[in-house]
């Protein structure tokens, strides 16, 4: 397999430096709440250690017993010989405050908090959990929990769930359900060759929080991916924020349950924590060079996958198959999810005719149409050759490898026995992937078992090891991209702005129109010109202004109508000064029947802008993410398709570019039926603009423009709504 990357190779071999070090990979521990009850779990973590042969020291406590299983117990932890390094806490809810006040007084550093009737239950569950956290906080001990599964470190042979059967491997999990871990578990004991490192259960994250345990497994040296199970965030920006970093050293998958309504709403029911917006959520997750799952069933293969070849350079992929059907079926996959077919070069053709039957297919896909029935080491062979084509990113060999000596002949055994062994060495020898499917790979014959050995992945799903390919592009991509992406670069605040945005606190209300295209305007955003008018008395102004040729639009101006074209505050298409007179009292008139103590300030008159292509940018302060910006195509395209891209501020160039070719849509943007193509540096410098603004004024609570005309050359912003924080 090819070798892991340098960053990965330069980390520590030696006690990381996380906080939660002590914690999840402690040196000993006491089980508040052991029991010799075999349906309670402080006996079955006892048991798990035992069995296990943790070679820490335990310390059970129940002041009713003198040993359970052997092990001597405390009558409490004051009674404690030396301070533990984590306590299991297995007693109920309401003890939990008293316990941690022991607990920081004899020196344990954390606990894990099983109990739940907390925040996720009610308001009284939720005042008990700040009492909790406030006796922590005081008392210097961390909480992993409450409403936890537990923890286990397969490593520190610490397994505090005594689950049995999983092996010590380099995959960390955290995950917010129990039985999902269970369901990892039993998938990778089919597998045969996933093993575990570090597991957490995080619950509500009242005090650890997943940015935590990202550090933690981006740190531990026994830790080769991180995985996440998310139901909902409670710091998603602390997440993306240390993912950044992480990412460029090690994989890092996250599968976020809550994709719809009814999901979202059980998502919350059962952590206690808001899902957010699923499609935000994926959105900044691959910006921070997160691998992004959409089935649960893709958790595992992908993050073996990842594990074991780390990235890609390309999007680039051969095929090599035994079978035109299969290599068919690859092919649609690999183009729905964003990878391409690799076009192999002559003498990589030229190459593979001298060693496969003349029927054989030699444009990629290749099908060696029957040349290995007989010999499949000419497979080795053919692989090698395609990795060897610099237009190959990624090599897929796709049929029933590992099954010839099954479907065919037993003396086939031995020959693919050694094919794999040729594969495994080759792969050492190239940065090329090499990922395999095989019709055989749930009866894991010799030839597979051998390359899982290898560390090579072995999928029994053409699916989930194109979505594997998938993720190892994405983070190339990641990888290539933050070694070259500058940091964006903070605005000079302007006083004047300042200024708008302290006069609209002062009133209680938000920027007018005027206003914030005036606030776009003070830093370089291209706006067209204006007047705000406050009477008849004004239009010889508006005349001399704008002429009387080209069409005006006026809007009225009033923080108290928010929905402009609802009161009848929208005129366009206005020429002359008859028209003008005519569309403001009319405005005037609309406006007040709509609210009649709405309070006006005048009206807007502004140019109409030409037709174009319609887009929408927005801000959002999000509850969970900070700062988000939204782009896509306005219009009915908002409205019904939802095609749009999220990002969270700041925005990076790449992060701006990304956005606009991240949107189904795009090819409208390149201009179809004769349409001149719109132009995409003026779209990706106003995405970069807008995204600096908002990082230098807190005071934007949300920001809306809506239309933008996005033309061959420039841009028009045909509306601007700011939203100010109070």
């Amino acid at each position: 397999m090819p070798s892991p990357t340098s960053a990965y190779l330069n980390l520590k071999e030696c006690e990381v430096g996380s906080a939660l070090n002590d914690i999840l990979a402690p040196s000993s521990i006491a089980i508040i709440g052991a029991s010799a009850d075999p349906t309670k779990r402080g006996f079955k973590a006892l048991v798990g250690l035992k069995k296990d042969g943790y070679q820490g020291n335990i310390y059970p406590v129940n002041p009713k017993l003198d040993t359970i299983l052997g092990i001597k117990t405390y009558a409490d932890v004051n009674a404690l010989p030396s301070p533990a390094d984590l306590a299991l806490v297995c007693t109920p809810a309401k003890t939990i405050p008293h316990i941690l006040t022991q607990c920081g007084a004899n020196g344990i550093k954390g606990a894990v908090i099983l109990a739940s009737g907390f925040g996720e239950v009610d308001a009284e569950g939720a005042a008990l959990e700040q009492q909790v956290l406030s006796a922590a906080k005081a008392a210097g001990v961390r909480i992993i929990g409450p409403n936890t599964s537990g923890v286990f470190n397969l490593h520190k042979k610490l397994n505090l769930l005594a689950l049995d059967n999983v092996q010590a491997g380099d995959i960390g999990i955290i995950s917010q359900s129990g039985n999902m871990l269970l369901a990892l578990a039993l998938e990778a004991q089919r597998n045969g060759n996933i093993g575990f490192s570090t597991y957490v259960g995080p619950g509500n994250q009242i005090d650890v929080g997943f940015a935590d345990y990202l550090q933690y497994l981006g740190e531990d040296e026994h830790t080769r991916v991180a995985t996440f199970y998310v139901e909902g965030f409670k710091d998603g920006r602390a997440f993306l924020d240390v993912a950044k970093d992480i990412a460029k050293t090690k994989p890092v998958v996250v599968y976020k349950s809550g994709s719809t309504e009814a999901g979202k709403q059980a998502a919350s029911s059962h952590t206690g924590a808001l899902a957010g917006s699923y499609a935000m959520t994926v959105d900044l997750m691959r910006q921070a060079g997160v691998s992004v799952v959409n089935h649960s069933d893709e958790i595992l293969p992908v993050a073996e996958g990842l594990g074991s070849l780390q990235q890609a350079a390309g999007r680039r992929v051969a095929i090599l198959a035994d079978g035109g059907g299969q290599a068919t079926i690859a092919t649609d996959r690999l183009l729905e999810s964003g990878l391409a077919l690799a076009s192999l070069s002559d003498a990589t053709q030229r190459a593979l005719s001298q060693i496969l039957f003349p029927q054989a297919s030699l444009a990629n896909p290749v099908d060696v149409a029957g040349s290995t029935d007989a010999n499949p080491r000419l497979l080795a062979q053919c692989a090698k050759i395609l990795a060897q084509d610099s237009q190959v990113d990624m090599v897929f060999l796709v049929g029933m490898f590992g099954g010839y000596g099954i479907r065919f002949a037993d003396e086939l055994k031995a020959e693919e026995l050694q094919t794999a062994m040729d594969l495994a060495e080759f792969s050492c020898q190239t940065s090329v992937p090499l990922v395999i499917y095989s019709l055989y790979a749930h009866v894991s014959p010799a030839p597979l078992t051998a390359l899982k050995d290898a560390g090579l992945p072995v999928y029994d799903s053409i699916e989930h090891a194109v979505k594997m390919m998938a993720a190892l592009a994405q983070r190339g991509d990641y990888i290539r991209t933050s070694q070259i992406t500058a940091p964006a670069q903070p605005l000079s605040v302007d006083k004047s702005v300042e200024a708008l945005f302290k006069q609209a606190q002062s009133e209680g209300r938000d920027l007018f129109e005027f206003e914030a295209k005036q606030l776009l305007r003070a830093y370089g955003v291209a706006v067209n010109q204006e007047l705000v008018i406050a009477g008849q008395h004004d239009m010889a102004a508006v005349l001399s202004t704008f002429g009387s040729d080209q069409g005006l639009a006026m809007k009225v101006v009033s923080k108290d109508i928010l929905h402009k074209s609802d009161a009848g505050g929208v005129k366009l298409n206005l020429r002359g000064e008859t028209d003008l007179q005519q569309a403001y009292d009319e405005i005037m008139a609309s406006c007040y029947e709509y609210d009649k103590q709405a309070q006006i300030e005048g009206v807007l008159v502004t140019p109409m802008v030409p037709q174009g292509t319609e887009i929408i940018i927005g801000v959002t302060r999000d509850a969970m993410f900070g700062p988000v910006l939204m782009f896509g195509l306005g219009g009915i395209f908002v409205e019904i398709l939802e095609d749009v891209a999220f990002r969270a501020i700041p925005l990076s160039r790449q992060d701006a570019e990304s956005m606009v070719q991240q949107i189904k849509a795009r090819k409208i943007l390149a201009g179809v039926r004769g349409a001149k193509a719109v132009d995409i540096e003026a779209l990706v410098d106003l995405l970069l603009r807008i995204s600096a603004i908002v990082d230098a004024h807190s005071e934007i609570a949300e920001l809306d423009l809506n239309p933008v005309i996005a033309y061959d050359h420039g841009y028009a912003i045909a509306d601007a709504r700011v939203i100010v924080t109070r």
